[in-house]
C-alpha cells in the first residue's frame, strides 16, 4: 500500500513537470510569435493553453482523491497541497502567455515601434525563474527556491524600465500611444509570470522547511 502511495506522489509530480514544461513553452512560443511577428504562432499558443487547463483540472483531482483516500501524514500533506498551489500557478502562466500572444497578434499589425530588447530580457529571466523554481521543487533545494525569490527584483525594474520609455514615445508623438500601450501589457504579462515563479518558490520553501516566507519583504 505504501509503494502505491509513493508511485501516486510521483505520479502527482510528473504531471507538474509536465505544466511546467508547457507553461514555459508557451512563454517562449509567445515570445518568438511576437517578435517574429509570427500571427500563426501567436493563435497556437491560444490554442494549446486548453492542454495546460486540462492538466490543471486533472492535478486537482488527483489532489481531492489522495487526501480522501490516504490521509496523508504532515509531510506528505504538505506536497500534495502545494502542488495543487503550483498547478494553479503554472495554470495562469498559461494564460500570461495567451494575453502575449493576443497584444503579438495586435502590433503585427502595425510598424514596430522600437527594437525589442527589455522584453526578450524579461521574458529570459522569468523563464530561467520558472526552471529554477520546479528544479528546487523536484529535487529538494529550499535555497534554490530563496534564490528564486531575490530574482524577481530584476524583472519588476525592467518592467519599469521599459514604461518610463513608453511613456516617454507617448508623450512625443500620440500616434504611438497604441502601440506602446501594447508593448506595456506585454511587459506587465512577464512581470506576472515571474510573480507565478515567485510564488512557486516559495511554496516550495514551506514545502521543504515548513515555513512561510510570503510577504516577508513587503
Amino acid at each position: 500500500m505504501e509503494r502505491h502511495f509513493d508511485q501516486e506522489l510521483e505520479d502527482l509530480k510528473q504531471e507538474l513537470l509536465r505544466m511546467a514544461g508547457l507553461a514555459e513553452q508557451g512563454v517562449a512560443q509567445a515570445l518568438k510569435a511576437l517578435i517574429q511577428r509570427d500571427d500563426a504562432l501567436a493563435r497556437q499558443v491560444t490554442a494549446d493553453d486548453a492542454v495546460l487547463d486540462k492538466l490543471e483540472m486533472d492535478v486537482d483531482d488527483r489532489v481531492i482523491k489522495l487526501l480522501a483516500l490516504r490521509q496523508p501524514t504532515a509531510k506528505d500533506l504538505r506536497f500534495i497541497t502545494m502542488a495543487m498551489k503550483i498547478s494553479g500557478e503554472l495554470e495562469r502562466i498559461g494564460d500570461q502567455a495567451v494575453s502575449i500572444a493576443k497584444r503579438a497578434l495586435a502590433l503585427s499589425q502595425e510598424p514596430s515601434l522600437k527594437p525589442l530588447v527589455d522584453i526578450p530580457q524579461m521574458a529570459e529571466h522569468a523563464q530561467g525563474m520558472i526552471r529554477d523554481a520546479l528544479d528546487a521543487f523536484v529535487y529538494a533545494k529550499p535555497d534554490l527556491a530563496r534564490a528564486v525569490v531575490t530574482r524577481d527584483a530584476r524583472v519588476d525594474a525592467l518592467n519599469d524600465q521599459l514604461h518610463r520609455e513608453l511613456t516617454s514615445f507617448m508623450i512625443e508623438d500620440p500616434r504611438t500611444i497604441t502601440r506602446a500601450l501594447n508593448l506595456m501589457t506585454v511587459a506587465r504579462k512577464l512581470e506576472r509570470v515571474a510573480d507565478h515563479a515567485t510564488n512557486i518558490a516559495e511554496e516550495v520553501v514551506y514545502l521543504y522547511e515548513a515555513r512561510d516566507i510570503r510577504h516577508q519583504n513587503q
